[in-house]
């Protein structure tokens, strides 16, 4: 009787939510908070992977004191930076043009909207090495069309800038159509009655998208600046396969150096210290910009 009434008796809400996070937790700390207390702890210690049989030492934060005294790690912070303010911004002036565009219905859309997606379903290495080919000094396709032109030939991977502007183009390549698909969900989903009254008050295409469209679509339009930002700024895959790092080490990422640190060099501690000061700006400007995005919602309400 007592085994009936139990089962008998409904589940509550609050119980039930419990039940469906709870695994899921259990997951998450499994997956993330464990590597990341490793992280933390190994940060602290001097000591190579290779090394098994030299015991770690406890050197505190001297790992943290070195590498931010090193001054070039800020040129790779630098560098760094300009890619992602180069990429991002490219990326969304052509994107949110793209997008204006294909926001209307006309004939062929869907398969102009597909041969766009295909450049963000390949793997960013061989991205990489097929913009490797294209730049080529000697027999590149790119330096075929500027000597067309009447221009000197490039040397594209060779020099500093040049470099840079070759990854912004083979990223800009490559994750345009993301942002792309977001803008074109952002701006379809605001209702045809708000840009119709718009029309009706006389409020010009170029009013009606800079006052309504951007303004309305700016949730959505964060996110895909937030994901693109954090992604650009641990970018690694493209530079190895488009410019190794060369010329020299000037075209070195954080990410690039931190895989250089942890797997050329094998110093682990250091490694470890680098991933978390990496991880820290990561969730520092994510806070910054996630408060920005909190307080446009709440001014739209």
């Amino acid at each position: 009787m007592a085994a009936s009434r139990m089962l008998r008796k409904p589940i509550s809400d609050r119980t039930l939510c419990t039940l469906f996070l709870v695994p899921s937790l259990v997951i998450l700390a499994v997956m993330v908070a464990y590597p990341f207390l490793s992280l933390l702890i190994n940060s602290t210690y001097r000591f190579s992977a290779l090394r098994s049989n030299v015991e770690p030492v406890f050197v505190w934060l001297d790992n943290y004191d070195f590498l931010l005294s090193d001054p070039d790690l800020w040129d790779r912070f630098t560098f760094t930076g300009t890619f992602v303010v180069l990429t991002v911004s490219v990326q969304f002036i052509l994107a949110i043009s793209v997008a204006y565009y294909l926001q209307r219905d006309f004939r062929g859309r869907d398969l102009l909207f597909t041969v766009l997606m295909i450049p963000m379903m390949l793997s960013p290495i061989v991205i990489g090495f097929l913009w490797r080919y294209i730049f080529n000094s000697e027999w590149g396709l790119m330096n075929f069309f500027v000597t067309r032109l009447g221009f000197d030939a490039i040397d594209w991977l060779g020099v500093t800038d040049n470099a840079l502007i070759a990854v912004v183009i083979a990223d800009t390549w490559m994750w345009t159509p993301f942002v792309i698909l977001l803008a074109v969900a952002a701006f379809r989903g605001i209702p045809v009655s708000i840009q119709e009254a718009a029309t009706i008050d006389g409020a010009s295409p170029f009013f009606r998208f800079t006052r309504l469209t951007l303004p309305m679509s700016a949730p959505i339009l964060g996110i895909a600046f937030l994901l693109r930002l954090i992604d650009s700024f641990k970018q690694y895959d493209l530079f190895f396969a488009l410019t190794g790092g060369a010329p020299g080490s000037t075209t070195e990422t954080v990410s690039f150096y931190l895989a250089k640190v942890a797997f050329s060099y094998f110093y682990t501690g250091e490694a470890s210290a680098l991933a978390v000061i990496q991880l820290v700006i990561i969730i520092g400007l994510s806070l910054i910009f996630v408060r920005l995005l909190t307080r446009i919602g709440r001014q739209r309400q």
